[in-house]
Formats: structure tokens, C-alpha cells, sequence
């Protein structure tokens, strides 16, 4: 009979221990290491701007609804309060008045407006501390 060979399982490579390592495999798991971070770092910034345009979208959301409510608002409010106030004064003092009330809502809407887009950072702050720190490590990786 003939003799069967079995094979040996495959052996795993293991890592290095540290003394043991060449100065390609440190520079190698340096390198790994270090775009593993970067990646890491991209999508935290591509998530901190996809929140903060939200955040610009709903003002600019806010800014569109105000205006065309504003619109609507005013064109009907400012007949119906036209033709009741043409009935105690001239037409003109009437539209006039009308005029000015829209005008002082107006304002009020935009200054709103402006402050909720304030708030908005077109900057990935919680990324560019990440990456301080980063650098601070890697100037001085045992500390």
C-alpha cells in the first residue's frame, strides 16, 4: 500500500515581536498604520460636512418658506387691509401703511434668517482637532 502523505496545516504568520522586527516591517506597519488614520480622519470630515450642510439647508429651507409665505401673506393680508383702510382714509395712505407693516414682517424674517445661518461652520472642527492631536503624536509618539 502506498503510504499517504498528509500535509501540515498552514502555518499563520504572526506578527513580529518588536525586537524581532525589521526596520522595513516597522516602517511597513508605520505606513499601514498611519493611512488606516487618514482614512479614518476623511470620513470623519466627510461627516461633519454632510452635518453641517444640512444645517445649511434648512436655513436656506427657512429662507425659501419665508418668502414665498411672506409673499402670500402679503398680497392677500395687504388687499384685505387696503380696502378697509380706503374706506376710513385715501387709497394711497392706506397702501402706504400696508406697505409698511410687510416691511417691518420682512425684516424680522431676514434677521432670523441670518442668525440661523450663523450658526452654521463651514469648518470640520471636530477633525482639524483630531488631526492636531495626530500630529502632536506623531512629533512625540510616547508621551
Amino acid at each position: 500500500m502506498a503510504s499517504v502523505q498528509q500535509e501540515s496545516p498552514p502555518r499563520h504568520r504572526t506578527a513580529p515581536r518588536e525586537e524581532d522586527a525589521s526596520v522595513g516591517e516597522l516602517l511597513s506597519a508605520v505606513t499601514s498604520d498611519m493611512q488606516t488614520l487618514f482614512r479614518q480622519e476623511v470620513q470623519l470630515a466627510k461627516a461633519e460636512i454632510q452635518q453641517e450642510a444640512g444645517k445649511a439647508g434648512k436655513a436656506a429651507g427657512m429662507f425659501g418658506g419665508a418668502g414665498f409665505g411672506g409673499y402670500m401673506v402679503a398680497l392677500f393680508l395687504s388687499l384685505a387691509l387696503m380696502l378697509g383702510l380706503a374706506n376710513v382714509m385715501d387709497a394711497g395712505w392706506a397702501a402706504l401703511i400696508v406697505a409698511v407693516l410687510w416691511a417691518v414682517i420682512a425684516a424680522v424674517l431676514f434677521v432670523m434668517g441670518r442668525a440661523r445661518m450663523r450658526s452654521v461652520s463651514p469648518k470640520p472642527e471636530q477633525t482639524l482637532e483630531t488631526l492636531k492631536e495626530d500630529a502632536r503624536w506623531a512629533r512625540h509618539p510616547t508621551r
